[in-house]
């Protein structure tokens, strides 16, 4: 991308919003756009600009999980809090050991998941507690999109727990630390990032494994589209796509690339309806890409900091934004 000159922009659609702390997500909640702060608190703003900040953590937040009624949270203070549309909060666990939660994740009929260590718990919408011990401290926990099913990496590969089950944990094993999971929306595919600059998956029909190489940094953001065509990606200076329409997913595929630039992607979303993807860069740039012809839009002029979250509003017609020293902002795309 040599100048964003010539490129249609909405940079002038921005409200800022003043956090004050740097931004580690950001999700939209009943009409209210809720940033989640490094530093102890969640900010609600609403359309009006009205804010409320909540309090949860003594100390920073280390994981956060929406599903766009609540917000679960962990902390460095060994504490589980969901947080609900109103700005109401409840602790959903205190670790024993005062361990950091640094993995959650929010499932189907209530169901909550957390990591702490070598251990992932699931509380069930009864209030039951279930956990698992798992070989290697956890990386990333991801619910399936039906039934409660857990996938859990770690080293060597991702343990998938039906935690209402005795059995153990089925494992697909790729050598190697994997850092973050997630199911396809048909619940056909798993993919993890990993260490190093690569994403493994698996088709879980027959634990096929796929390999999506070609990134110059770890990939720290990944989504699928709405109908899960395409996972977008960060990690390399343009967005990377990977084909998921058929039933062998990306295997023998190349990607598609799009918004090319000097610096590489950090922060990626997928609109709720259609297959756009907003990509923020790490010098605090944000592209909105059509996937199907290419169409770009200027939504954020870089500024002094990574892209570290993005989201986009139930409808689509909202996308928030925030950085790692704190500018933020909502975009009015209606």
């Amino acid at each position: 991308m040599t100048s964003t000159q010539s490129i249609p922009s909405v940079v002038d659609r921005i409200k800022p919003v003043a956090t004050g702390a740097p931004v580690v997500f950001v999700h939209f909640v009943a009409g209210r756009t809720a940033f989640a702060l490094g530093e102890e608190a969640l900010l609600f703003v609403a359309p009006d600009g009205a804010e409320q900040r909540v309090p949860l953590h003594a100390g920073g937040i280390l994981a956060v999980a929406c599903d766009g009624a609540r917000i679960l949270t962990g902390g460095d203070d060994g504490k589980v809090v969901a947080t609900n549309a109103k700005g109401e909060s409840e602790t959903v666990a205190t670790d024993a050991k005062h361990r950091w939660i640094d993995r959650v994740a929010l499932g189907p009929d209530g169901a909550v998941a957390w990591a702490a260590g070598k251990q992932a718990f699931v509380r069930t919408r009864k209030g039951e507690v279930k956990s698992v011990d798992l070989p290697s401290s956890i990386g990333g926990l991801a619910f399936a999109p039906k039934g409660l099913r857990l996938a859990i990496a770690h080293y060597g590969g991702v343990s998938l727990w039906f935690p209402n089950a005795q059995a153990a944990p089925e494992m697909l094993a790729w050598k190697g630390s994997h850092l973050d999971v997630a199911f396809s929306p048909d619940g056909k595919f798993l993919v993890t990032s990993m260490q190093e600059a690569t994403l493994h998956g698996w088709r879980l029909m027959d634990g096929k494994d796929m390999r999506m190489s070609g990134y110059s940094a770890k990939v720290r953001s990944m989504a699928f589209t709405a109908g899960g065509k395409w996972l977008a990606t960060s990690g390399s200076e343009q967005l990377i796509l990977w084909p998921f329409g058929s039933k062998d997913g990306p295997m023998g595929k190349q990607p598609r690339m799009v918004l090319p630039h000097d610096k590489r992607v950090a922060a990626v979303a997928c609109h709720p309806l259609e297959e756009i993807v907003a990509a923020g860069f790490e010098d605090g740039m944000v592209m909105l890409a059509r996937i199907d012809d290419g169409a770009e839009i200027l939504a954020k002029k870089p500024g002094s900091a990574a892209v570290s979250a993005l989201a986009w509003s139930e409808e689509g017609a909202k996308l928030a934004f925030g950085t790692e020293d704190g500018e933020a902002g909502v975009v009015d795309l209606a």
